[in-house]
């Protein structure tokens, strides 16, 4: 038979409990304490994170909607223009031989003073003469199963000199070449000042651009618009030196100078543009 023990309640009433369910009264006070302060915890808790999940909520991914790129038309033109050359560029060179490399360089020097001479009396200013190479080198003999043999020194002096009347330019290769130069690698022509020529290819480029634009447009059925962008490429650029046949003798019997033609160069101007256009 089970005891009972019997406690008055607050309000006075007598209640009969078990054993097992009779507990201390301050365990119990304890235990709502904590109940209380576990449920004050959690509203804390549900308050601060309540701004969270709306931020959360505002800050999730947003379905972004891209504007369609306005269409266009991307095209490319060239503008060209032939132009005689006003200027003329030539490579020669002095190249000697001798036993020892101080003997090789001081022949080599007394024929490029020579050289140098000859171009001022050709009319030739001295910020037109160069110097753009000067070598000195060891030169050996080679047979068969046998050392290399010390033969002796070369010297190679490359001058560089601009023309600026082309009627002179045969006759100065063969004054330097009776001065003394035994070798001559090319010569180019050129411009003085590209400016105007290319120019005039720019307009001629952009007139091109338009045209090409409007027929695009026109094929397309749809409204031409405006440049969106404009870039350019090209310009004028020298062409490489040419070879120039050296002769035995400068002049022929009738002391004519060597024939040398100019012809005309091109100057050319690329550019690309990207136009709006609308339907």
């Amino acid at each position: 038979m089970g005891v009972f023990r019997v406690r008055s309640g607050l309000n006075g009433q007598v209640g009969r409990q078990s054993d097992e369910d009779v507990r201390p009264w301050f365990l119990t006070e304890i235990m709502m304490t904590r109940t209380a302060r576990a449920l004050m915890l959690g509203t804390a808790l549900m308050t601060l994170a309540a701004p969270a999940v709306a931020f959360a909520q505002s800050a999730s991914p947003m379905q972004v909607h891209a504007m369609a790129q306005q269409p266009a038309l991307n095209l490319s033109a060239y503008g060209e223009v032939k132009v005689a050359p006003d200027q003329a560029t030539i490579n020669f060179g002095v190249v000697t031989e001798a036993a020892t490399a101080q003997e090789a360089m001081a022949q080599n020097a007394q024929q490029m003073t020579r050289v140098v001479a000859a171009l001022r009396r050709a009319g030739v200013a001295e910020r037109d003469i160069q110097t753009s190479g000067l070598n000195l080198s060891a030169q050996y003999d080679y047979q068969q199963n046998e050392p290399p043999k010390l033969r002796g020194y070369q010297v190679q002096n490359r001058v560089t000199v601009i023309i600026n009347d082309l009627t002179k330019v045969g006759s100065t290769a063969d004054a330097v070449v009776t001065a003394g130069v035994n070798q001559i690698d090319g010569i180019s022509f050129g411009l003085k000042d590209a400016k105007a020529a290319e120019d005039q290819a720019r307009q001629l480029a952009v007139r091109a651009l338009q045209d090409k634009a409007r027929l695009y447009a026109q094929a397309l059925g749809v409204q031409l618009g405006g440049v969106r962008s404009l870039t350019e490429g090209g310009g004028f650029m020298p062409e490489p030196p040419r070879p120039m046949p050296m002769y035995a003798r400068a002049m022929d019997a009738s002391g004519a100078a060597t024939p040398v033609s100019a012809g005309e160069l091109t100057v050319r101007i690329d550019i690309s543009g990207v136009y709006d256009i609308g339907r």
